[in-house]
C-alpha cells in the first residue's frame, strides 16, 4: 500500500502525531496513483509485460467501432480506410516520444508537458483538455453500454447511463493494483468475443468482403477524395490524447536495464504508440460490420456496436446465445475502458486543482466530478452527435500532443534548447513557458476556426492538418526565438546526488521530507528554501506561501 501523504496545506507538523495522521489518511484513500508526482521504484513492482497488458486493456473501448462505422457510412469504405490509416500514422509518430519519456522517467503526461514547453502552471490548460477527453469518452462508452443493457435487459437508457457510471467507482478507487488484475484477466475473453464473429463472417460469407470494399457511403460516389479522407481522419485523431491514458500505466514500468531492455522496449512500443494499431483495426472492423448490417437489415442500427455484434453473433450461433454474448462483450469492454477513463480523469483534475489552489482534496473527489460530467453528457444524448464532438475536440488534442512530441523530438534532441531530462517540480520551472503555450494556443485556435468554417468551406476539412503543422512549426520556432531561457527557473535543486543513476534511470535513493515526514525517492524532492532539509513535490505543490520553494537562480 502506498504511503503517499494527503495534505490540505503545507504547515510545519506537530512531531509524530501529524505524520501518523497523514499516513493514516493516505491509507484510507488508497492513493496508489502517485498523483502530481514521480512514481517511485519501490512501487513499480510489475514486469514490463504486465504493465503493457494493463495499459492495452484500457483500449478495449467500443467507440472505435462507432467511429469507424460513422466515417464509413458517410464517406465510403475507401475514404474511411485511408482516413483511419492517416490518423494511425500521426498518432503512432507523435505518441512514441511521449510514451518513452513516461516509461523512462516514470511520470505522467502532465508532468512531461510541464517540462516540455509549457511550464509549471502552463500545463494546467492541457490537463483540463485531457480531463475533458476522459469524460467525453467515458460518456461515449457509457452510452454504448446503456444501449446494450436496453437491448439485453430492457433497461431504459437513462437508467443504463446511471448504472454504467456507478459500477466503475469501486474498481477505480484502488488504483494500479486493482486495474492491473482487472485488465489482465478480462483481455483474453474480450479478444475472443471481438475477433470470433469477424473471422466467422469472412470465412462463411466471402461476399461480405466485396460488399465492404465497394461501399460508397451516403456522401460520396465510391471514389477517394482528399476532403473526405481528412474529415474522417479528424474524427479519428480525436483519439490522439489516448496516449495520456497509456502513459498513466507506462509510468509504472520497471527501470530499463541490460537484462530487460528487449522486453522493456517491446512493452513501451506495444502499449505506448502501439495501441493505435489495435484501435485502427477496430475502426476498420466497425466499417465492415456497419456495411454488413446495412445489407442485412438497413442502416438505422449500423453505428451502434451492440447491434453490430448482435447481428454478427446471430449469424454464427443459436439465437438464445446471441443477446447474452453481445451484452457481455459490451459490458466487459465498457468496464475495461471506463475504469481507465475515470482513473486518468481523476488524476488530471486533481493535478490541475492542486496547482491552482495549492490544496490537495484527494483523488476520489475528482473521480466523482469526472463521472458527473460524463453522466450529464450521456443524458444529453451525446451519442447522436458523436462525430461533431470528436471532430471539434481533435483540434485541441492534436495541437497539444504534437507540441509536446515536437519539443521532445526537436527541441531536446536536435536543437538542444529544451533540457534533456524532464523537470516537473515547483520552483525548478517557470510558471509559464511561451514555447509550448504559444504554439498550442495558436495551433488549436486557428484549427478550431477552420473547423467552424471561419476561414471558408474549402479549408474546413483541413483543420486537423493545420493543428498538427502549426504546432510542429511553432514549437521549435518559439524555442529559437526565446533561446530556451524559459524552460528552467533554476538548474540546481540543492541536492548533490544526481537525479539519474549510472544506467540513466531515476535514482532510487530515498530522502525524508521534513514537512510530511514521509520518505521519497531522489527525483521527487528538492532542497528546502528555509530549512536544511528536503521537501517532496506534493508538499511543494501545496505550499500556500512559498516558504519551501527554492528561489529563482540569479
Amino acid at each position: 500500500m502506498s504511503t503517499e501523504p494527503r495534505l490540505a496545506e503545507v504547515v510545519e507538523p506537530e512531531p509524530a502525531q501529524e505524520a501518523a495522521r497523514g499516513t493514516d489518511q493516505a491509507v484510507k484513500e488508497t492513493l496508489e496513483d502517485y498523483t502530481l508526482r514521480f512514481a517511485p521504484r519501490s512501487y513499480r513492482r510489475w514486469t514490463p509485460m504486465v504493465v503493457a497488458t494493463t495499459a492495452l486493456g484500457g483500449i478495449a473501448y467500443m467507440a472505435d467501432f462507432s467511429i469507424g462505422a460513422g466515417i464509413g457510412l458517410a464517406h465510403g469504405t475507401g475514404n474511411a480506410l485511408l482516413a483511419i490509416a492517416v490518423a494511425a500514422v500521426v498518432i503512432f509518430v507523435t505518441g512514441f516520444p511521449l510514451a518513452y519519456y513516461g516509461a523512462r522517467y516514470n511520470i505522467d503526461l502532465d508532468l512531461i508537458t510541464r517540462g516540455s514547453g509549457f511550464g509549471y502552471f502552463g500545463s494546467v490548460l492541457t490537463s483540463v483538455i485531457f480531463a475533458s477527453f476522459t469524460f467525453i469518452f467515458f460518456a461515449l462508452e457509457g452510452s454504448i453500454m446503456a444501449q446494450g443493457l436496453k437491448l439485453g435487459l430492457g433497461l431504459p437508457l437513462w437508467l443504463g447511463y446511471l448504472v454504467s457510471t456507478l459500477m466503475v467507482i469501486p474498481l477505480v478507487i484502488y488504483g494500479m493494483t486493482a486495474l492491473s488484475k482487472l485488465q489482465v484477466w478480462t483481455t483474453p475473453i474480450w479478444l475472443l468475443l471481438m475477433v470470433g464473429p469477424l473471422v466467422y463472417l469472412v470465412a462463411t460469407d466471402p461476399g461480405s468482403v466485396d460488399r465492404f470494399l465497394a461501399y460508397a457511403g451516403t456522401d460520396g460516389d465510391g471514389g477517394v477524395n482528399t476532403a473526405s479522407v481528412l474529415l474522417g481522419a479528424g474524427v479519428c485523431l480525436s483519439l490522439i490524447a489516448q496516449i495520456g491514458e497509456q502513459i498513466d500505466y507506462l509510468r509504472f514500468m520497471p527501470p530499463k536495464t541490460e537484462a530487460n531492455k528487449r522486453s522493456w522496449w517491446t512493452a513501451v512500443v506495444m502499449a505506448g504508440p502501439g495501441w493505435v494499431v489495435l484501435g485502427a483495426l477496430k475502426q476498420a472492423i466497425g466499417v465492415f460490420l456497419a456495411v454488413y448490417i446495412i445489407a442485412e437489415v438497413g442502416a438505422a442500427a449500423a453505428p451502434e456496436p451492440i447491434q453490430q455484434f448482435k447481428h454478427a453473433f446471430d449469424a454464427m450461433m443459436p439465437s438464445w446465445l446471441v443477446l447474452p454474448l453481445a451484452v457481455a462483450l459490451v459490458v466487459i469492454s465498457q468496464i475495461k475502458i471506463n475504469v481507465t477513463n475515470a482513473y486518468s480523469g481523476s488524476l488530471a483534475w486533481t493535478n490541475s486543482f492542486t496547482r491552482v489552489t495549492r490544496r490537495y482534496p484527494g483523488r476520489m473527489v475528482f473521480v466523482l466530478v469526472n463521472l458527473g460530467f460524463a453522466l450529464a453528457l450521456m443524458e444529453a444524448d451525446m451519442f447522436s452527435f458523436l462525430n461533431s464532438i470528436l471532430g471539434f475536440y481533435s483540434n485541441c488534442a492534436i495541437a497539444w500532443v504534437v507540441t509536446v512530441a515536437t519539443d521532445i523530438g526537436i527541441n531536446k534532441y536536435v536543437l538542444k534548447l529544451s533540457p534533456h531530462a524532464p523537470e516537473f517540480r515547483r520552483g525548478m520551472l517557470y510558471a509559464v513557458n511561451p514555447v509550448g503555450v504559444v504554439a498550442f494556443v495558436a495551433a488549436s485556435g486557428l484549427s478550431i476556426a477552420m473547423y467552424f468554417h471561419a476561414l471558408g468551406d474549402t479549408l474546413q476539412p483541413y483543420s486537423p492538418v493545420a493543428a498538427a503543422v502549426i504546432a510542429f512549426v511553432l514549437t521549435p520556432l518559439m524555442a529559437v526565438v526565446t533561446k530556451g531561457r524559459y524552460y528552467l527557473r533554476r538548474t540546481d535543486d540543492g541536492i548533490d546526488e544526481p537525479l539519474l543513476d549510472e544506467d540513466g534511470n531515476p535514482s532510487a535513493t530515498t530522502y525524508d521530507c521534513h514537512v510530511c515526514r514521509q520518505r521519497f525517492e531522489r527525483p521527487d524532492v528538492t532542497a528546502c528554501r528555509t530549512h536544511d532539509a528536503v521537501v517532496c513535490s506534493l508538499c511543494l505543490s501545496t505550499d500556500k506561501v512559498g516558504d519551501h520553494v527554492l528561489p529563482a537562480a540569479v
